[in-house]
């Protein structure tokens, strides 16, 4: 029966394609393929509080085409389902199971992977309900980026069962045109919007713990000029509890490049200078391809 079982009633809804580990052995990629033959990337990888976060992937593709990522360069194929999003978690769960050496956990989950969190708004949804009803792992240890898609960020605010996880949004730029110029999805509007948006968001959650994450990735002469640092604490005043996640760009196929490291100083230190919340994110799995940016899914991967 065991057989039979193991044979017809599928335990897992992903295969194993192929699994990258860092140098640091600190980060791992796991190319997984799902029942109707397309391939997504998820990457397990130590976090602050010495355990492991999982970067989980939301859809095959990504019809955002933001000019600074590589998944934009797959083009949108399909949503992945509620399953397909947890068995994410599950496949390193799994997989840690059988490393017996390492002794660390899963404690946090991000949505940053593959397709925009938001567009495939229930399946997310209904994912974030199974970690919390089956895993141990709480509200405040789970984040969802988001480009910024304002319809179903206010859907967000008006739902009651969405749960009140960290929300990360996709800055980029304080300055309109820059940010329309990098992200095909902003509009002539969008910052005043996000401000009235962030209005409402910290009306409803009132709790002093409650912030916002800002991400900015750092392009050479593109975003991190002065102006550009002097744009984005104007905003951040305006705004009022966010957090900059400063995010060194690591996708080296593309014309943009990385900010000089005496460029990223200054603006850093323009911000904390002006009393910004501002941290650096610690670039993790570059050389396997599994940094913030990075994931894609190619022949040669596979």
């Amino acid at each position: 029966m065991r057989e039979m079982l193991e044979k017809h009633l599928l335990w897992i809804s992903l295969r194993e394609v192929r699994i990258f580990e860092s140098i640091k052995k600190d980060t791992f990629k796991a190319v997984v393929e799902t029942e109707d033959g397309k391939c997504i990337e998820t990457v397990l990888m130590k976090n602050a509080r010495g355990q492991f976060t999982v970067c989980v992937s939301s859809q095959v593709g990504c019809a955002m085409a933001c000019t600074f990522c590589a998944t934009g360069t797959m083009g949108f194929t399909r949503n992945l389902t509620s399953d397909e999003i947890v068995d994410q978690v599950r496949f390193w769960n799994i997989f840690l199971a059988k490393r017996k050496e390492i002794k660390e956990r899963i404690s946090n989950i991000v949505f940053m992977g593959m397709g925009e969190p938001l567009a495939n708004y229930e399946n997310v949804k209904e994912s974030l309900r199974l970690f919390f009803a089956y895993t141990d792992i709480g509200i405040t240890r789970i984040t969802v980026s988001t480009v910024g898609l304002l319809p179903m960020l206010r859907k967000i605010l008006d739902d009651e069962t969405w749960p009140a996880v960290r929300l990360a949004v996709s800055l980029h730029s304080a300055d309109g045109d820059t940010r329309r110029r990098m992200m095909p999805s902003s509009y002539a509007s969008f910052l005043d919007d996000l401000a009235e948006w962030t209005a409402r968001y910290f009306q409803k959650f009132e709790s002093r713990r409650r912030h916002l994450t800002f991400e900015y990735v750092m392009l050479s002469k593109i975003n991190d000029t002065e102006s550009h640092a002097e744009a984005l604490i104007a905003f951040a005043y305006r705004v009022g509890n966010v957090r900059i996640n400063l995010i060194p760009y690591n996708f080296t196929g593309s014309v943009y490049r990385d900010s000089l490291p005496g460029d990223f100083m200054r603006f850093q230190k323009q911000l904390e200078d002006a009393g910004i919340t501002v941290t650096r994110r610690k670039t993790m799995g570059d050389d396997i391809s599994a940094a913030c940016g990075q994931l894609v899914v190619e022949k040669t991967t596979l």
